[in-house]
């Protein structure tokens, strides 16, 4: 129960943390990624990355496991990624104690640095192509890359993201596969966290309120997606990451 009353102990934290489940899901819904990478963002301006990442666990796992199985290749993906995710796996297990373990401000300091790159890299919105030939190499090095990262800051988009987009998947199939790195990913880090002692029994009711605001977020952020111009959408969405990023970053060196 103190963890709880660690997170919320006043009207501020709460308002916070409303707002972080709202828009990760309103981003979700309309470039349909990017619910791990906006909650901890913001949840972090107020309490721990750490904290953050727990609360995230069940919508993150629960609108993940859902993107993953509603897709039409699920085997296809799974003998094309199956190394990446071991990796992941491996990469989390390497990072293990990290993020929960964390008292210096070293995680929240991570966390910037990594949300910038991630802007960063979704504002030159530059074009990557890597060879069919290079995936048994390099697949699993990508995933231990971003367990690694996974473990220090709570969120999966890098380097995966960049790896997946630069596969050349289908529409359909970069969704699905989207949907499986980061369910992995996912249960990967809550098992670090549930070990670290950061997710609790505690932690499932606010949780699951989380999970529930943030659907209500992707159905608002998917009636979005028909009024506004993607495009435009993305590219403020990573300048928002972008000085959040800053001020994580500037926040944790302080």
């Amino acid at each position: 129960m103190r963890i709880i009353i660690a997170m919320f102990d006043s009207s501020t934290v709460v308002a916070v943390a409303i707002c972080a489940f709202l828009v990760a899901g309103v981003v979700k819904g309309v470039i349909g990624m990017g619910l791990p990478a906006v909650g901890i963002a913001i949840l972090s301006l107020v309490m721990s990355p750490a904290q953050g990442a727990a609360l995230l666990v069940v919508p993150s796992l629960a609108t993940n496991v859902w993107q993953f199985l509603a897709g039409p290749h699920v085997m296809t993906l799974l003998r094309r990624l199956w190394s990446m995710m071991l990796g992941i796996c491996a990469g989390v297990w390497a990072g293990s104690g990290f993020l929960a373990n964390d008292t210096t401000g070293r995680a929240r300091t991570a966390l910037g640095v990594v949300l910038m790159f991630y802007a960063a890299y979704g504002l030159a919105n530059r074009r990557y192509f890597v060879p069919t030939r290079a995936e048994p190499w390099l697949s699993p090095l990508i995933g231990f890359a971003t367990g690694l990262v996974s473990a220090a800051t709570g969120i999966f988009a890098m380097p995966s993201v960049p790896y997946l987009q630069a596969m050349a998947l289908e529409k359909e199939d970069l969704v699905q596969a989207l949907g499986l790195t980061f369910t992995v990913a996912t249960v990967a880090l809550g098992v670090d966290l549930l070990h670290g002692g950061v997710l609790q029994a505690s932690v499932a009711l606010p949780s699951l309120l989380a999970l529930g605001i943030a659907s209500l977020g992707m159905f608002v952020g998917q009636t979005v997606r028909m009024h506004v111009v993607p495009g435009v959408f993305r590219v403020c969405f990573f300048i928002g990451m972008l000085f959040i990023g800053a001020h994580l970053a500037l926040r944790g060196l302080i």
